[in-house]
C-alpha cells in the first residue's frame, strides 16, 4: 500500500475505532429491523422504521456538523459513543423487563420504545461520519488525503459486509439479547481506546495580529450557506450529489424486488455479501493510487460510468448481468465518495468543514428516501402493468421482455438515462469549470490547518 503522509498512526487508530463503532451501530440497526419483522411479520412496521431513520439522519446532519466545528472533535466522538452506550443500556433494560409476547404486537408501546431508543443510539453514532473527514484534513498531508479517504470508504464496505452477517446470526441466536450485549461491550472498548488516542487540540492558529475568537455555539445555517456560496461551483456539486441520491433512491426501493424476481432469497443474500466486497476493493485501490490531479472531473466521469452501467444491466433478465453491473457500481462508488470528500477538504475553510459536511449529508441523504417513497407506488401501479399487459409490453416487449420484473427493469433504464444526461450537462457547465479551477489553484489561506503551530495533543 502506498505511504499516506501525515500523522498515519493516529489516523489508523481513528479508522479502527470508527470501524468498530460503525459495525456495532449498524449491526444494532439491521438487527432491530430483522427482529421487528420476525416478531410482527409487519412489512408496514419495518418500512416505517426505515423511513423515520432516513429522515432523522438527514435532519440531524446540519446540527451534528455544527457540533463538530464548535467543539473538540475528540470530545464530540467520545460523547457520541457515550450517548449511544447509555441509550443501548436503557434499551437492554426495556428488552429484559418486557414480556416477550409484547414484541409480537406492531402497536406495542414497549416495542416502539425499544425501536426509538435504538434508533437514536445509532443516529448519535453518525456524527463520526462528519468528524472523520475533517480529521483527515488535520492529520493527513494534502497530497495523500485522497488515499486516506479511500481507506475511509473501505471501512464503510467492511461495515456493510460484516454487519449483514453478524446481525442475522445474533438475532437467530437470541433475539436482541446478544446484539445489545455485544453493542455495550464494543462501545465500552471504543470509548476506552479513543481516550488514549492523541488528537490535535486545535487545527488553526490565528494570523499575525489577529485575535482568536471562540466560535458561537449555534447551528449557523446562514453562515454555512454563505461559505458554500463563496466557493465557486460548490453549491452545484452538493446539488448534483443530491440529485444523484434522488435517482439512487430507485435502487433502495426496487433493487431487492428485482433481484428476488431472478433468484431465491438465499442466493440474493449471498450475492450481496459478495458484491459488498467491491466497496472494499474500490477503497483499497484509491488508497494505493489516489484520485489524480482533478477529483472534480473524476467525480463526474465516475458518474458517467455508473449511470451507463445502470442503463445497461437491466436490458436482459439475467442475474449475471445484474451481478456484474452491481459489482462495477460498488467498486466505483468509493471513488465518487472519496472525490467529494477530497474536494470539500481542500476548498472549504477548515473551521467550517464540519458544518459543510453536515449540510451536504443532510441535503444528499434527504433525497434518497424521498425517491424511495415516491417510486414504489409509481412502479407498482404504472410500470409493472405497463410492461405486463400494457402499451410498453406491446411496444418493446418483443426484445425487452414482458412481466413485472421487466417493469422494474424499465425504471432502472430510465433512471440511468436521466442520470447520464444530467452528468454530461454538469461536465459541460460553468460551475464545474469554476470548481475545477478552484481546486487546482489551491485553497484559500484559512482552508489549510497550520500543522507547524498545532498545540499539544489532547489528553
Amino acid at each position: 500500500m502506498a505511504v499516506i503522509q501525515g500523522d498515519r498512526k493516529t489516523f489508523y487508530q481513528l479508522l479502527v475505532n470508527t470501524l468498530l463503532v460503525s459495525v456495532i451501530n449498524f449491526t444494532v440497526w439491521f438487527a432491530i429491523t430483522f427482529y421487528v419483522y420476525i416478531e410482527t411479520r409487519s412489512v408496514f412496521a419495518t418500512g416505517v422504521i426505515s423511513g423515520i431513520f432516513l429522515v432523522m439522519t438527514a435532519l440531524t446532519g446540519i446540527w451534528f456538523g455544527s457540533l463538530v466545528d464548535h467543539y473538540s472533535k475528540k470530545t464530540v466522538m467520545q460523547v457520541s459513543a457515550a450517548v449511544s452506550f447509555v441509550l443501548y443500556a436503557v434499551a437492554f433494560v426495556v428488552y429484559q423487563v418486557t414480556p416477550k409476547e409484547s414484541f409480537g404486537n406492531p402497536a406495542s408501546v414497549a416495542l416502539w420504545a425499544l425501536i426509538v431508543l435504538l434508533m437514536f443510539g445509532v443516529i448519535a453514532g453518525s456524527v463520526r461520519t462528519i468528524a472523520l473527514p475533517t480529521l483527515v484534513t488535520v492529520l493527513i498531508a494534502e497530497e495523500t488525503r485522497d488515499r486516506a479517504n479511500g481507506l475511509v470508504g473501505t471501512t464503510s464496505g467492511v461495515s456493510f459486509l460484516v454487519t449483514s452477517v453478524i446481525s442475522g446470526v445474533l438475532v437467530a441466536l437470541g433475539g436482541m439479547f446478544w446484539v445489545l450485549v455485544l453493542a455495550l461491550v464494543v462501545l465500552a472498548v471504543a470509548l476506552l481506546h479513543l481516550a488514549v488516542v492523541p488528537l490535535p487540540r486545535r487545527a488553526t492558529a490565528p494570523a499575525d495580529g489577529e485575535v482568536a475568537v471562540a466560535p458561537e455555539r449555534r447551528v449557523d445555517l446562514r453562515g454555512t450557506m454563505r461559505v458554500i456560496g463563496e466557493v465557486p461551483g460548490l453549491s452545484a456539486l452538493i446539488l448534483f450529489s443530491a440529485f444523484n441520491n434522488f435517482l439512487g433512491g430507485a435502487f433502495m426501493a426496487l433493487m431487492d424486488a428485482y433481484g428476488l424476481s431472478l433468484v431465491s432469497v438465499q442466493t440474493w443474500g449471498l450475492l450481496w455479501g459478495v458484491l459488498s466486497t467491491g466497496f472494499i476493493v474500490g477503497g483499497l485501490l484509491i488508497a494505493r493510487t489516489g484520485l489524480g490531479r482533478n477529483p472534480v472531473r473524476l467525480l463526474l466521469l465516475i458518474n458517467v460510468v455508473l449511470w451507463t452501467v445502470t442503463m445497461l444491466f437491466p436490458l436482459r433478465s439475467s442475474i449475471i448481468l445484474l451481478a456484474v453491473g452491481m459489482y462495477a457500481y460498488m467498486l466505483l462508488m468509493p471513488y465518487a465518495e472519496a472525490a467529494e470528500q477530497t474536494i470539500l477538504q481542500k476548498v472549504v475553510p477548515y473551521e467550517r468543514q464540519g458544518r459543510v459536511f453536515g449540510f451536504a449529508q443532510s441535503v444528499e441523504q434527504a433525497a434518497s428516501p424521498l425517491t424511495a417513497f415516491l417510486i414504489s407506488p409509481i412502479a407498482q401501479f404504472v410500470f409493472l402493468p405497463l410492461m405486463t399487459d400494457g402499451a410498453g409490453a406491446r411496444l418493446i416487449g418483443g426484445w425487452f421482455g414482458t412481466g413485472p420484473d421487466r417493469g422494474l427493469a424499465l425504471v432502472f433504464v430510465l433512471t440511468g438515462i436521466i442520470g447520464l444526461v444530467a452528468t454530461i450537462v454538469a461536465l459541460r457547465s460553468g460551475p464545474y469549470r469554476r470548481l475545477s479551477h478552484r481546486f487546482i489553484a489551491g485553497p484559500v489561506a484559512a482552508s489549510e490547518p497550520d500543522r507547524s503551530e498545532l498545540s499539544p495533543v489532547e489528553s
